[in-house]
């Protein structure tokens, strides 16, 4: 857990969040942040109401077709459960095969709505798991919004607050005029970020959306409050652990993917077991559709430009 949370943090951070770095070759997932502001509402859109149309429609479709098999005894919050986990979409995968030279509005869409995407997930299923939702009532509903509200927005101000506070800190100790503690100023660098992904685990909100508002946080202060040698020290830093992180991550799940005791399991039902992911595979692509072609309609009502507008190509 803590390899994967520290993986996390070193993804978040790396030089694609800073200005000036744009001539850094070694990150593939460098977007630049005028793009991400540029096309905010578009993202968010996508992120955050899209993932809750991908949410009902896996859930819902799960219950339908999972209430009649046997696959045991699965009550309403299960539904839910699954049905925030497989709306979030991972794009590290779909990132690999773009250029982000040849595509840019399509790259920063899919990087940034992936990221939003995943922070949204894991606020609804906080939410779903906060409270009982086997009665569904008017009372329930209005609960389950207030909460799902409070999560995203106390995840956003605790990112806000713990890259402002690392901004005064570096600020105020001011390393630059003693060059051996230089090393001091970049760990300082991360251990506030960490300590953010920290206080959100701590106090059971989204993670990964603090850790994204810190990072939007820290390029526009800290950055500017460290000095020249620890930018780069830190440009060159978090290229190489990112990387690495990426390479972790992978192993990871592959690891799984060879764990004996899952096997064995759909060893004694292989018939239930591909018919249960070939059930979820078509629910997800289903939600995943059913957002991308109408908020992408929606989404080039606001653009001027042909060339600013998501096309069909794009949008498949």
């Amino acid at each position: 857990m803590y390899a994967m949370s520290f993986c996390s943090i070193v993804w978040f951070l790396r030089p694609d969040i800073v200005p000036g770095l744009a001539k850094v070759d070694s990150p593939r997932f460098q977007v630049k942040k005028k793009q991400f502001f540029c096309n905010f509402m578009t993202i968010m859109l996508f992120g955050a109401i899209g993932t809750l149309i991908s949410f009902a429609i896996v859930s819902f479709g799960a219950m339908n077709f999972f209430k009649n098999m046997n696959i045991g005894s699965l009550e309403i919050a299960d539904y839910f459960a699954i049905g925030a986990i497989f709306s979030a979409t991972d794009s590290v995968c779909t990132l690999q095969v773009l250029n982000q030279d040849e595509t840019p509005l399509l790259y920063c869409l899919v990087f940034r709505e992936g990221l939003v995407n995943d922070a949204t997930s894991v606020v609804l299923f906080n939410a779903i798991q906060s409270f009982d939702v086997s009665h569904i009532k008017t009372s329930i509903v209005l609960q389950f919004v207030g909460n799902f509200l409070y999560l995203l927005l106390s995840s956003t101000v605790l990112g806000v607050v713990a890259g402002l506070l690392s901004a005064y800190i570096i600020k105020k100790l001011y390393f630059g005029r003693f060059t051996l503690l230089i090393d001091r100023e970049v760990a300082l660098m991360m251990l506030m970020a960490y300590l953010s992904y920290m206080l959100a685990e701590l106090f059971y909100l989204s993670a990964i959306l603090t850790v994204f508002f810190c990072r939007i946080v820290m390029s526009h202060y800290t950055w500017h409050n460290v000095t020249e040698s620890s930018r780069v020290t830190t440009k060159h830093a978090f290229a190489t652990l990112s990387f690495v992180c990426e390479i972790f991550i992978f192993l990871y799940v592959g690891m799984d993917a060879l764990d004996i005791e899952k096997w064995r399991f759909v060893r004694d039902s292989p018939g239930t077991s591909i018919v249960v992911s070939s059930i979820l595979m078509g629910l997800v692509l289903i939600g995943r559709a059913d957002f991308v072609f109408p908020l992408s309609f929606i989404s080039n009502l606001t653009r001027k430009t042909l060339y600013e507008k998501i096309g069909l190509k794009q949008q498949v």
